[in-house]
């Protein structure tokens, strides 16, 4: 029971404060009550009653009635002293200053912002520093020190505890753990010999008992392997105690690769990269894939399903071991070999972090520490709100201290050990509100965004989050998976925002699935397609897709397939005349592709084998296809077979982001959509200086087409579809000058031709894109020639 009043707590609850009470003096438990430091002073301050936590292994402090009472009220009020010196900062919230229509919900921006600001000065009192409590992992989970191995697990509800493993038999009468009254259990295996008592890459277990008196065994939450019998069917995970020697650690070779202007992402799972229907492994990921993402002028990579997942067929978003590579494509260093290799090839590498729920397996999971637990001393919430009903996995108590040292704690774990450049955090919608986005159809209505039923617990982890990888990896890119469009998700934390650098443009593809599935080529609206590549808010960046991995999964269709479906079982040979079907879809992908990428956003992302139209989805092995890797792989061979139109596709692909390498238009804040003709079916837009004419007619050519541009002068074709190394019919001329013409009165746009000062003619065949690049007056012809894709 807690004492002192708790009628005080404020509504809405503001900061965390970790208390301790107890009814003797001998037992204390913890809960996280949401209190204000000045409110804090209104509850009852006495021998036994109030109980103050420090620092986790430094400075703990316990009061009870063993100690001398003047003791307990002097050591008491130094912790409330230094409480009232803590000043949240939410003046600050330059966010307003961007978007007036946040103003009416600026008390939900103080309000978090002060929950933000009094939990980070809280964990930099009690721990050091944010920093230093996002090192967990060298306190908590097996590590060695000196002369020892020490184990530490959090878990408050459990009455006796061991560890076992192949070192004792799987007995651990002889390895009992002591509990603090943090509920931390501890044990320290002194080496014999000088040697450890648990060998490198032997099993281990934590077992311990419930208040019902049945033991059970877990693998440790903080175990950095894990490893299954796969001559087993369903048999559960191990957890392995890695720590090589020094000649088997990976040691980094390469630097971490700058970090681009704008983030072109191969999007790609491990598992699923071989060309046979098994499971491929990071080191020949790191020795055949990667050499083709660089090829393809690709400069981020973001890897799927790294963290440690029991079922394959979750994509590797049920996660059960969350410091632990995934075990199925190899180990630790194996990993280590693929991101080294990453960074020799200049490209950086994102990882797919789950942290919005977790797996809901027990034996092998987080889930398995919570049985009979309440809220205040287990890792997920208790009841409905600790239960994700659509995806049938935990969801994680975000305002406990111990679960926000564990989360934290990850995503450091990753970025110092693997040299990780980054995170796409997924589920985030489910994460900032308490319904999940379940059954909500977002209208972008701030109202739905700043309300009861935003969790703001999720939404100050995500922002201590961000906090934490700016101060551990100042250049790290982070990315958020949200359909909702919450405003300020991409803005600083120090002006009010959540942090990340980029959102997903997650609508994009939906609308490409509806036209394609939905509408006949002489329905497709060129003003709605602008739209809504354009539609993304002022000043947060986005990164724009066609389809992902969500579009390729058994159930959809990725493009390609939408677009010519079973014809590329046996059209797709060049030796043959292209049917209809084939060249209307590989004219289409290649547009589809082009200008979302062109339009869309800040960013580029794409998912592995869409590069070159890849004619089949992705069917983990699974009971209902009697568990076949068939589809669980990607034809390369496909694209490398040189009389198959794949290989156009492929070209493109790579013509498309080297346009970017050598432009930087995704960099540029200067996007213009000068027209949107729909009865023409043309859409001319200029990124960057670069102009973009997109014919999506499908039969009519235009020729002496006029566009309106920015800059007068000479331009030339720096990339097009039509040409015949992409598959197209070669019908635009690359060696043409085109000389603008000044329009209407200068400096008065409505006098324009299309609101834009000068124009010139071009050629527009249909079902084709052309970009047009300005020429330098200085630069001489052979250098032009050159800047052709």
């Amino acid at each position: 029971m807690y004492y002192g009043s708790l009628g005080v707590l404020p509504k809405p609850h503001l900061g965390v404060l970790t208390l301790f009470s107890c009814k003797d003096s001998s037992l204390a438990t913890r809960s996280n009550l949401f209190i204000t430091p000045q409110q804090l002073l209104k509850f009852t301050v006495g021998p036994g009653k109030l109980l103050v936590s420090s620092k986790h292994f430094r400075t703990q402090r316990l009061l009870s009635s063993q100690t001398k009472e003047n003791h307990d009220h002097a050591a008491v009020a130094d912790e409330l002293s230094a409480m009232k010196s803590i000043k949240p900062d939410t003046d600050n919230l330059r966010i307003m200053e961007l978007d007036s229509g946040l103003l009416p919900y600026k008390d939900h921006f103080e309000y978090r912002m002060k929950r933000f600001s009094e939990q980070k000065m809280l964990i930099e009192q009690y721990e050091g520093s944010l920093e230093e409590f996002a090192r967990g992992y060298l306190k908590f989970g097996l590590n060695r020190e000196e002369g020892c191995i020490v184990y530490r697990e959090w878990a408050p509800a459990a009455e006796e505890a061991q560890l076992i493993g192949d070192f004792n038999g799987w007995d651990g009468w002889n390895h009992k753990m002591e509990k603090d009254q943090f509920g931390v259990w501890t044990i320290k295996i002194p080496d014999v010999n000088g040697n450890s008592v648990i060998p490198h890459n032997s099993k281990v277990k934590f077992r311990f008992k419930h208040s019902n008196g049945i033991w059970v065994d877990r693998i440790p939450a903080w175990i950095k392997y894990a490893t299954v019998d796969s001559t087993k069917f369903a048999a559960p995970y191990d957890g392995v105690y890695w720590d090589p020697p020094p000649p088997e650690r990976y040691k980094f070779k390469y630097p971490r690769p700058p970090k681009p202007d704008s983030p072109r992402i191969y999007e790609a799972h491990v598992g699923m990269s071989s060309s046979e229907p098994r499971v491929n492994s990071y080191r020949e990921f790191a020795d055949n894939i990667l050499p083709r993402i660089r090829a393809n002028n690709y400069n981020t990579i973001q890897l799927m399903a790294i963290m440690e997942h029991s079922y394959y067929g979750s994509f590797g978003y049920h996660v059960t071991n969350f410091f632990a590579v995934s075990s199925r494509s190899g180990t630790p260093e194996d990993l280590k070999y693929l991101i080294d290799k990453a960074h020799s090839l200049g490209l950086r590498v994102l990882m797919d972090v789950v942290h919005s729920h977790a797996s809901n397996n027990v034996t092998d999971g987080l889930n398995g520490f919570d049985v009979g637990q309440p809220t205040q001393d287990s890792y997920f919430y208790t009841g409905d709100r600790g239960y994700h009903t659509l995806w049938d996995s935990r969801l994680f108590n975000y305002s406990n201290w111990e679960v926000l040292r564990f989360l934290l704690s990850n995503l450091r774990w990753w970025i110092d050990e693997f040299k990780f450049d980054g995170f796409r955090f997924d589920g985030i919608t489910s994460m900032l509100y308490h319904h999940h986005g379940i059954n909500m159809a977002f209208t972008g209505d701030y109202s739905e965004y700043f309300c009861e039923s935003t969790d703001v617990d999720a939404v100050v982890y995500m922002m201590l989050a961000n906090c934490l990888i700016r101060s551990v990896l100042p250049d790290a890119t982070v990315i958020a998976e949200d359909v909702s469009g919450m405003p300020g998700l991409g803005r600083p934390v120090d002006e009010g925002g959540i942090g990340f650098d980029f959102r997903l443009a997650m609508a994009i593809p939906d609308k490409w699935i509806d036209y394609l599935k939905n509408k006949s080529d002489v329905e497709w609206s060129m003003n709605d397609i602008a739209r809504t590549l354009t539609n993304r808010r002022y000043t947060e960046k986005c990164v724009a897709y066609a389809e992902s991995h969500d579009q390729s999964i058994v159930g959809d269709k990725t493009i390609a397939f939408l677009l010519m479906d079973e014809e590329m079982y046996f059209g797709m040979s060049c030796l043959t005349e292209a049917s209809p079907a084939i060249d209307r879809g590989i004219a289409l992908h290649k547009m589809i592709h082009f200008i979302t990428m062109a339009l869309g956003g800040e960013g580029y992302l794409n998912f592995m084998g869409n590069e070159f139209g890849h004619p089949e989805w992705i069917d983990f092995p699974r009971l209902g296809n009697d568990w076949s890797y068939d589809k669980c792989r990607r034809q390369w061979e496909l694209v490398d077979t040189e009389h198959l139109r794949y290989k156009f596709v492929n070209e493109f692909d790579r013509a498309m982001n080297l346009l970017d390498e050598k432009f930087s238009f995704l960099a540029s804040s200067k996007q213009i959509v000068s027209s949107a003709n729909e009865e023409d079916k043309v859409i001319v837009l200029e990124r960057g200086d670069l102009v973009f004419v997109f014919n999506f007619h499908p039969d009519n050519t235009y020729d002496g087409y006029k566009v309106g541009c920015d800059l007068p002068g000479k331009y030339r074709v720096a990339l097009d579809s039509d040409a015949w190394e992409f598959g197209g019919h070669g019908r635009v001329g690359h060696d043409v000058d085109h000389f603008t013409s000044p329009e209407g009165l200068p400096g008065v746009p409505e006098t324009n031709f299309n609101n834009r000062p000068n124009s010139f003619k071009v050629l527009s065949p249909p079902r084709t894109c052309v970009v047009y690049y300005r020429v330098e007056e200085d630069i001489v012809d052979e250098t032009e020639d050159d800047v052709e894709i």
